[in-house]
């Protein structure tokens, strides 16, 4: 008797999801491994270069200034390129950034910056550490400033007939509320915050790019320039990206543009492991789930 076709595609169908769990089982173990072992594995050593990028929203990141705390007594690494794509973040964030590449470069690392398509408010903040700034000539950089957002409802709360009770142990705790107007008192307190906060980035940038305060106040009215704009203004040094910084160096510090290049990851060994582990399982998975239902 001939063998029962469809017996024999369940039986070949079993066998492929056998293999699938097998493969994925053993992928498992190996990441399993890595990720034990991890903690003991470290970069090559040897000379290099360190690229840091600085992508999207900048806030506070404590592993990050501690990873480049750690970099700046690396005796191999012999420069940082500080890689910037970014419309800026929390002023704080702005702050603790550009306080590690100030101490990276204090360390006796030369300190470069390249910017990419945006390198706005924070993000441009975090370039003045460097030695030399970098950008594009379509580059959005500047928007030296401060901002603060509120939003007031009251009058569509009222229309609801929607109430909110305050309890504040001060007239003015309760401001900036989206349930009453901001109070001359509160307004009054809020900018003077905001002010203090724009004449620290006003020094940051007088001491970074070597100006007098008076003009940087004149440039940090929050415009936005062109990479090009900023280079007539004295805001970058020169038009490049990440390749002319290493030529830069090259020729400044004596920097080989043969080093290897390794960017400044705050993740430590065990967490870039399983990271790469999870990934090529997932790739596995998908790749088998695929198989599977292909059609036959």
């Amino acid at each position: 008797m001939p063998p029962d076709t469809d017996l024999l595609l369940e039986r070949r169908r079993l066998k492929r999801r056998l293999g699938w769990w097998r493969g994925a089982a053993v992928l498992l173990l190996l990441l399993g491994v890595f990720v034990a072992f991890a903690p003991r594995l470290s970069l090559p050593g040897g000379a290099h270069v360190a690229r840091l990028p600085v992508r999207g929203f900048i806030g506070d990141d404590a592993r990050l200034i501690r990873a480049l705390d750690e970099a700046a007594r690396n005796p191999a690494l012999r420069a940082v390129v500080v890689t910037i794509d970014s419309p800026g973040g929390s002023v704080s964030g702005g702050e603790a950034l550009h306080g590690a590449l100030a101490r990276m470069r204090a360390a006796g690392k030369p300190v470069v910056a390249a910017m990419g398509g945006t390198a706005t408010s924070a993000g441009y903040m975090v370039a003045l550490p460097a030695e030399r700034v970098f950008a594009r000539e379509a580059t959005l950089t500047g928007s030296i400033g401060v901002i603060l957002h509120s939003f007031e409802a009251s009058e569509l709360m009222a229309t609801l007939g929607v109430r909110a009770h305050t309890i504040a142990s001060g007239p003015l705790k309760d401001q900036p509320s989206p349930f009453r107007p901001l109070t001359e008192e509160g307004r009054a307190a809020l900018t003077a915050v905001v002010g203090d906060m724009h004449e620290q980035f006003v020094a940051m940038v007088a001491t970074g790019r070597r100006m007098e305060p008076a003009r940087v106040r004149e440039l940090a009215d929050g415009r936005v320039m062109t990479g090009r704009q900023a280079l007539g203004a004295g805001l970058v040094d020169a038009i490049g990206g990440e390749a002319e910084a290493r030529r830069w160096l090259a020729q400044q510090h004596n920097v080989s543009e043969s080093l290897p290049i390794r960017d400044i990851d705050p993740r430590n060994p065990a967490e870039r492991v399983f990271s790469r582990g999870a990934a090529l399982v997932w790739g596995a998975a998908v790749e088998s789930l695929a198989a599977l239902l292909a059609p036959r």
